[in-house]
C-alpha cells in the first residue's frame, strides 16, 4: 500500500492526507469518515424533527371524527335493517327516518339519512316498485302486504317472494290491502275476503 506523506503548499498549510487502497482506489481519512456521519446525524434529526412537527398538529387541529356508516343488519324477524352507531341495535328498515329517534343517538333520524328520502337512503333501505317513480322500504318487501298499490313488491316479475308462509291462507283476496295471500287470522270470521269464498269455507283458520 503506498501512502502519500502531507506536504505543505505555499503558504504552509498541510495538504488532506489520502491513502491509495489496492486497486487504485483512494480512501478517506478519519475527517471524512467523521464528515458522512454528521450528514448521517442531521438526516436523522431532520427527520425526528418533522415527524415531531406532525404529531403537533395533529394534537392541536385534531383528527376528524371517525362516524360509521350505515350499516345493514337482519332483524329478528329477518327483514332488511339498520344497525345502530352502538353495533348492538338492528331496527327494521322502515323505522328509519320515522320522525322517531329509535336508536339510542337518534342516527335513524339523521339530517345526511334523511334530509332527501329516498335519494339520502342507503340502498339496502330502499326498494322500487313497478312504478319507478315509487318506492318502498325493503322490510315492507315481501311481506304479503300490497305496500306498492300495484303488488309489485309482492309479485313477480318485479320481486320474486317465496310462496304464502304457514300463516297466510293462498287465494286471490278481494280486499285491496293483500295480493295473493290472505292472513289465516281472517279466516272464517264472517266476512269473504277471498273472491271464491275458500277464507270461509276451506281455510283452517289461525
Amino acid at each position: 500500500m503506498n501512502k502519500i506523506v502531507p506536504q505543505g503548499d505555499f503558504n504552509g498549510n498541510v495538504a488532506t492526507e489520502t491513502k491509495t487502497l489496492p486497486g487504485g482506489k483512494v480512501g478517506c481519512n478519519s475527517f471524512c469518515c467523521s464528515r458522512r456521519g454528521a450528514c448521517l446525524s442531521a438526516f436523522v434529526l431532520l427527520l425526528l424533527v418533522t415527524l415531531a412537527t406532525l404529531i403537533s398538529l395533529v394534537d392541536i387541529l385534531g383528527l376528524p371524527p371517525r362516524t360509521p356508516g350505515a350499516q345493514a343488519c337482519v332483524t329478528s324477524t329477518n327483514r332488511t335493517g339498520f344497525l345502530c352507531h352502538d353495533r348492538r341495535t338492528c331496527i327494521p328498515a322502515s323505522g328509519v327516518c320515522d320522525s322517531i329517534r329509535t336508536c339510542v343517538h337518534g342516527e335513524d333520524e339523521d339530517e345526511s339519512l334523511c334530509g332527501a328520502v329516498p335519494q339520502s337512503l342507503p340502498s339496502f333501505l330502499v326498494a322500487h316498485c313497478g312504478n319507478p317513480a315509487s318506492w318502498i322500504y325493503s322490510d315492507q318487501r315481501c311481506d304479503g302486504v300490497n305496500n306498492c298499490g300495484d303488488c309489485s313488491d309482492e309479485l313477480i316479475p318485479v320481486t320474486m317472494c317465496p310462496p304464502c308462509g304457514p300463516g297466510w291462507w293462498h287465494c286471490t283476496p278481494i280486499v285491496f290491502k293483500y295480493c295473493e295471500c290472505i292472513p289465516r287470522s281472517l279466516c272464517r270470521d264472517h266476512t269473504q275476503h277471498c273472491s271464491d269464498w275458500s277464507d270461509e269455507y276451506s281455510c283452517p283458520g289461525p
